[in-house]
């Protein structure tokens, strides 16, 4: 199995980047500010992201994952999570919900917080609820950021 590391560079965010094996992504992450810059990839997700980071509202259904890991109720989560629509959020019980077990709250968050399909698998469209919740090590601003970029 060849895996294929891309790139995207994000202006104003930072330097991103994903892993695709066999054609299907296995990770993507977030721009990070910190990262050494390089420039995009040619392969067309790279293009895509980096596009996504300058407001373009590309959903990326179209683009598979490597979700062989996956519970069913994982995978159940990703399906609602893409079905989100861009510029609306849900709150961990609604997408536990969505995904066939409205009393599941906490593992949809425990599945966000693990999510490793960034913008793909949109997790910074679930809110807690009673405010923004958290966004792991990039903190609730960046999440703030992400949805005022849907805004747009």
């Amino acid at each position: 199995m060849r895996v294929e590391r891309i790139v995207y560079a994000a202006p104003g965010w930072g330097t991103g980047e994903g892993w695709l094996a066999s054609g299907r992504v296995v990770e993507v992450g977030h721009p990070r500010p910190d990262a050494d810059a390089e420039e995009t990839s040619a392969h067309p997700l790279a293009q895509r992201l980096a596009a996504w980071f300058d407001g373009a509202a590309d959903p990326f259904l179209d683009v598979e994952l490597e979700l062989e890991w996956c519970t069913p109720f994982q995978q159940a989560l990703v399906d609602a999570l893409r079905s989100v629509p861009r510029g609306e959020t849900l709150s961990y019980g609604a997408l536990a919900a969505l995904a066939g077990r409205p009393r599941a709250a906490r593992a949809a968050g425990t599945f966000c917080a693990q999510n490793r399909f960034a913008i793909l698998v949109p997790c910074h469209r679930v809110v807690g609820a009673d405010g923004i919740g958290g966004y792991g090590s990039l903190g609730a601003a960046f999440k703030r950021r992400l949805l005022a970029l849907e805004q747009r």
